[in-house]
């Protein structure tokens, strides 16, 4: 975890970034630092503004704008986390009683609206025109973001979707972009889902604009999936199964049709992930003994899983490493049966042979491409 101080105008806060000892990774950008300037600059002008701030990342600006009792809402849920953690070390500021995600979005109008831009294109345009159905007349956008990390055609999504009345200068690498509403909206919009047809069990796969390898099955997945047969033989009815960083629920939907009798358990760090699995698994086994979590990794008091089936995200917020596999293979090594496995596919440069081992006793590579490894791990 590394600590450092954020200054903006009229204060400070103290911010650490949960999961990682490297001092030159701080929790807050350039992007962060520009919208907390702007913000206090309009409501200078308009202080009983109603604001809302969308992915905020780890509380700068959440916490920075805490005098102003913003609604939050992030499709992530390690801002909950991150805000608790960053809300002890500042005093003066207050957390949100609720962070809002996308499975129980905000209610209301507002007058301002921060946004950190997305990577995903189509995550872009789809925050774009849910903000302008959630803007007051008259109200405005905010919406920063690192140049090295705007999505391609990002000039052309915001052109699509709003009204941009200004591009701000460079500054520390960071853009903000003030925009007004446009008339597009999310209803009848054809991006908000999009999908293709499993390889076998005649399954549709959907998902929404902030869940990966959406629209076609990602590699990892794809050398994983012959093998889920054989680690689910042995399962009873009703054995409880975990489909964890769960994305559009593939892993899951397959170990249904091989298995259509387990209680399967879709979890994922992303609320519009775990609306997708969800989504898919009521228009496939609308019978299925099927439960789903927002959360960041297996938290809180759960009975231990039979099988664990896991494609660990690689990269966070531009940092790539296996720093959040890492944690997820601890979790999984506590959250089994005795008798229960993890199977689990990942890239083969990141060494995960070795990182498995620090946790069971037992490792056995089950497939192996160019690119990605499959492995089974338990408890001997």
């Amino acid at each position: 975890m590394t600590t450092a101080v954020l200054d903006f105008p009229g204060s400070s806060l103290v911010l650490s970034r949960p999961g990682t000892d490297d001092p030159s990774l701080r929790a807050w950008s350039a992007a962060d630092e520009l919208l907390l300037q702007e913000s206090y600059n309009r409501i200078e002008a308009a202080p009983a503004s109603r604001v809302l701030v969308i992915d905020d990342q780890y509380g700068a600006l959440t916490l920075g704008l805490a005098p102003l009792v913003p609604d939050v809402v992030a499709d992530s849920a390690q801002l909950t986390t991150a805000l608790a953690l960053n809300a002890s070390q500042n005093p003066g500021s207050k957390a949100p009683f609720q962070v809002y995600s996308w499975l129980q979005p905000p209610v209301g109008a507002y007058d301002l609206i921060l946004m950190k831009i997305p990577r995903e294109a189509d995550y872009l345009a789809w925050l774009l025109r849910w903000a302008n159905g959630a803007l007051n007349p008259g109200g405005t956008i905010l919406a920063a973001g690192m140049i090295k990390h705007l999505p391609d055609r990002s000039v052309d999504i915001f052109a699509a979707a709003v009204e941009v009345q200004s591009v701000s200068r460079a500054v520390k690498k960071a853009r903000v972009i003030t925009c007004r509403a446009g008339q597009p909206e999310l209803d009848g919009w054809p991006g908000t889902w999009k999908g293709y047809e499993m390889e076998s069990g005649g399954v549709r796969v959907a998902a929404m604009p902030a869940v990966f390898a959406r629209e076609k099955l990602d590699i990892g997945t794809q050398l994983m999936l012959p093998h889920l047969a054989s680690a689910l033989k042995l399962c009873e009815p009703g054995a409880r199964v975990l489909d964890l960083a769960c994305g559009n629920g593939v892993l899951g939907l397959r170990a249904l049709v091989e298995k259509p009798d387990i209680e399967i358990t879709f979890s994922d760090v992303s609320s519009q992930a775990v609306l997708s699995a969800r989504h898919n698994v009521e228009a496939a086994f609308p019978g299925a003994n099927a439960l789903f979590n927002h959360a960041d990794g297996i938290v809180g008091r759960h009975e231990p899983f039979e099988r664990i089936l896991l494609n660990p995200p690689f990269h966070e917020g531009g940092v790539v490493g296996d720093h959040i596999a890492l944690r997820l293979f601890e979790q999984a090594s506590r959250n089994l049966t005795a008798t229960g496995h993890l199977l689990m596919v990942g890239n083969r440069h990141l060494g995960y042979h070795r990182s498995l081992r620090r946790f069971f006793s037992q490792v056995r590579q089950v497939d192996a491409n160019p690119k990605f490894v499959v492995f089974e791990a338990w408890h001997g």
